[in-house]
């Protein structure tokens, strides 16, 4: 990819999509957590329900469940028997609602296999910066709008690059997959714009090239690309330091 100098991507090509208020539970134990997360949350216009118990959590699915829009859970609640919270929640959501699961909770592979069957929608680190939270959850927010990479996603700032036309911009990555990344930019492009994006995993020499296209884009947080070219090499160091860190942080 040729360098060339940084400018700015041009404003018709920013994202214009108005954003809805969502109501959005915080099931977790730790208030360091709840809190953060629902600070975020409000900060961004939302109505955050932090819980700190199961018994709480499904008191609240079974009384709101029509108003809710998402539910952040902390799959270790006290008496709460992991998976098994999941299917409590299918039994009065019918399967409606999108679960996010907290994923230093996760105690193996064995949890994401039984988690998937349940539908749930991804995972996000409950000790993300506050900055990186909104972004980590607006695609389940607005699934209408923003299209969700479905491998785990770990919470990665480095510099990188993007290439739009003849534009050429620079920005620091806010999370990273197996099939894209996250770029925060308060000039986001719109959806569907084709792009190339270099960036430089840590610890690595390789720049990394790929091609892709924008998959969910908010003028607040930045915006998703999907990758649609990566080279073998490049797609083995991005798989290893997703699959390396993405079960780090557990819970005890």
């Amino acid at each position: 990819m040729r360098r060339a100098a940084l400018t700015a991507p041009t404003v018709p090509q920013m994202a214009s999509t108005a954003i809805t208020s969502k109501t959005i539970i915080i099931a977790d134990d730790t208030a360091f957590v709840r809190d953060r997360f629902r600070t975020a949350l409000e900060h961004a216009g939302h109505k955050a329900l932090p819980v700190k118990s199961a018994a709480e959590l499904l008191a609240r699915v079974r009384a709101d469940v029509a108003k809710l829009d998402l539910i952040v859970l902390d799959l270790r609640l006290p008496h709460a028997p992991g998976v098994d919270l999941v299917r409590a929640i299918r039994k009065l959501d019918d399967g409606r609602l999108p679960i996010l699961v907290f994923s230093g909770t996760i105690a193996n592979a064995d949890e994401v296999r039984e988690l998937a069957k349940l539908g749930v929608a991804g995972y996000v680190n409950e000790y993300s910066a506050v900055q990186h939270i909104l972004p980590s959850l607006a695609p389940h927010l607005f699934p209408d709008s923003f299209n969700r990479r479905g491998s785990p996603r770990v919470v990665l700032g480095i510099p990188a690059q993007y290439r739009f036309g003849n534009t050429i911009a620079a920005a620091l990555t806010l999370n990273l997959s197996h099939g894209g990344i996250a770029i925060r930019t308060t000039s986001p492009l719109e959806g569907g714009s084709k792009i190339k994006v270099r960036f430089r995993m840590p610890g690595s020499k390789k720049e990394i090239d790929a091609e892709g296209r924008v998959a969910w884009s908010d003028r607040r947080v930045g915006m998703g690309v999907q990758f649609d070219k990566v080279d073998p090499a490049s797609q083995a160091i991005i798989d290893e330091f997703v699959d390396a860190h993405f079960f780090s942080n557990r819970k005890a």
